[in-house]
């Protein structure tokens, strides 16, 4: 399974929210760049990097962040938050993202989201599926759609989707546990997705229990930034 740290930005900084809420932001580091090269020191080869300005806005914002990891390390990323556009998607390739992530895109323009997976393939675009009582929450999770979230990613799959971030927003930030359940029906319920688990790690154990659930990924916030989850542990896991 593979380990995916995220780094969530706010005017720059690297910040962690509590179930997706602004008004509970806390700042672990004014420098993005440090935090993903101290990922890197230690073994980790991808990054989770979400900017969330943009997530609340009409556009990408903070695209030199990505820009400034990309050129400066060797993660592999994956870019999401207010990307609602052709052009936006062209500024997040170019400035150096692996992968794109879209939420609300899939909900509020499907037919711009299924042209993104004709054009940059499969692989290359992730569907995100963040859940707020299994309906598909949008627009920096600020907004409930009436989307069903398996039902959602079981039709993203029939366009060719193989990538899904799901995130059980209760979970989000609060170091409580990830959706262990949720995670297991929309594995049984789909068939050859890789599922990335996000939301609520909270300790090192959890991760042995994700990938037997059949997780492909996890992302793991805020235990990493509160010391739950140590970066050599996460080192140690790579590497066994």
């Amino acid at each position: 399974m593979r380990i995916i740290p995220a780094i969530d930005i706010i005017d720059g900084k690297c910040v962690r929210l509590s179930k997706g809420d602004y008004d509970t932001k806390k700042i672990y580091n004014e420098n993005p760049l440090e935090v993903a090269k101290s990922f890197e020191a230690h073994g980790i080869q991808y990054l989770h990097l979400v900017d969330l300005d943009g997530a609340k806005s009409s556009q990408i914002v903070n695209y030199k962040v990505l820009e400034q990891i990309a050129s400066k390390t060797s993660l592999k990323i994956d870019f999401g938050g207010g990307l609602k556009s052709d052009a936006d998607l062209k500024i997040a390739f170019e400035s150096g993202t692996n992968q794109i992530t879209g939420g609300s895109i899939a909900i509020k323009k499907p037919e711009v989201f299924k042209s993104w997976i004709q054009r940059y393939g499969a692989d290359k675009i992730i569907l995100g599926a963040d859940a707020m009582n299994e309906k598909v929450a949008i627009s920096g999770w600020l907004e409930e759609s009436k989307e069903e979230v398996i039902p959602f990613i079981q039709g993203y799959q029939k366009e060719g989707i193989q990538y899904v971030i799901c995130t059980d927003i209760s979970k989000d930030g609060m170091l409580e546990g990830p959706s262990f359940e949720l995670y297991q029906r929309i594995l049984e319920q789909t068939q050859g997705l890789k599922l990335i688990a996000s939301g609520g790690i909270s300790s090192f154990d959890e991760l042995p229990k994700l990938a037997e659930l059949g997780c492909e990924g996890t992302i793991i916030g805020k235990a990493i930034y509160e010391g739950r989850i140590t970066l050599k542990q996460l080192e140690n896991y790579i590497l066994s």
